[in-house]
């Protein structure tokens, strides 16, 4: 009896040890740890929203960071380990759900094999063809490749499926995002022409590939790092400049139509460190789901020369009178939108 009575007050219990641990309010530029008690390892990451869950994925570093001893610039890198994905209910919560797209070690030509690069995941869900589609930016080691890899999955959970990797519309595609359109139609947004120019790419029904209508924006302005939302019918990017690991000013674009013609709005980052987008680079914006007006910036902080330790900051973006900007704050709560 006195086992049985343990037991009834324990369940009496986890309700309030579970609502204890719903709120964690995310510290920015500390290392976030997922439900399990281990460091959150999506870098470079994109958003899904699905079925009640957001899912987050992103590049998986792991192991020592090297810079090549060809490198004429300032490649560090990890070996490829593939593609994370993790779970949550609540924006701060996070389960990881496993490697989703792996390397591919025995194979030294297979755009997935450790030797070569794996960067800025996204994953869109296609209502049509009830596919999870993912697009990332492969790479050759020494950055020559410049082309898109596409991947396939029934669950948001994976196994993702590589069906293989091209230059949409015959351009280099570097940094890049996916997004899907109210009307269902989806964009691939990428750093192309040695990432002087930034590409919108119009995609075929099933997301796999371009459909060969492609608008070129930005050009000679070394735009990268694309993170694009949509409020109140007009259409909002988010990019850095290209200097390499090293921060730089962030800049906001505007658009009446996705694929352009894009104006620049300026930086929409504001305290401290602004100039510098807080130490940070764009990867993603995530719309919250059931709350008007609510969006999360998402930025990389990368730590160069230990790649697995770079960390994240993440910011609601304020509208305010008409005016988009992304205040610093050191920490805050998910909850509290």
């Amino acid at each position: 009896m006195t086992k049985l009575r343990l037991i009834y007050v324990l369940m009496l219990l986890a309700p309030l040890f579970a609502g204890a641990q719903t709120k964690q309010p995310l510290v920015n530029g500390e290392q976030w740890l997922d439900t399990a008690g281990n460091p959150l390892n999506a870098h470079g990451a994109g958003m899904l929203y699905h079925d009640g869950k957001y899912y987050l994925y992103g590049e998986y570093k792991k192991g020592k960071t090297i810079l090549p001893e060809w490198a004429t610039w300032e490649c560090y890198r990890t070996d490829v380990t593939g593609v994370s994905c993790y779970s949550s209910p609540d924006l701060e919560n996070w389960t990881f759900e496993g490697i989703v797209l792996p390397a591919v070690p025995d194979d030294p030509d297979h755009d997935l094999h450790p030797s070569k690069v794996l960067e800025r995941p996204k994953v869109v869900y296609n209502t049509k063809t009830g596919k999870f589609v993912m697009w990332a930016h492969v790479e050759s080691a020494d950055y020559s490749k410049a082309a898109a890899g596409v991947a396939i999955s029934d669950s948001p959970t994976g196994p993702f499926t590589y069906i293989g990797s091209f230059r949409p519309n015959d351009a280099m595609s570097r940094d890049q995002t996916v997004f899907v359109d109210d009307d269902g139609k989806a964009y691939q947004f990428a750093s192309s022409e040695n990432n002087q120019t930034l590409y919108i790419n119009e995609l075929t029904d099933d997301y796999l590939r371009p459909t060969g209508r492609f608008t070129r924006n930005f050009i000679g302005q070394s735009r990268e790092a694309p993170a694009v939302f949509k409020k109140d019918g007009k259409y909002y990017m988010l990019s850095s400049g290209c200097t390499g690991w090293d921060p730089n000013q962030a800049e906001l674009a505007v658009a009446d139509s996705i694929m352009g013609e894009w104006k620049v709005l300026g930086n929409p980052c504001t305290g401290k460190d602004a100039d510098k987008t807080f130490y940070a680079q764009s990867t993603y914006v995530q719309p919250v789901i059931g709350k008007k007006n609510c969006y999360i910036a998402m930025f990389d902080r990368w730590n160069k020369k230990d790649l697995e330790n770079s960390r994240y900051v993440w910011l609601p973006i304020s509208f305010d009178n008409g005016t988009i900007t992304i205040p610093w704050r050191e920490s805050w709560s998910p909850a509290d939108l």
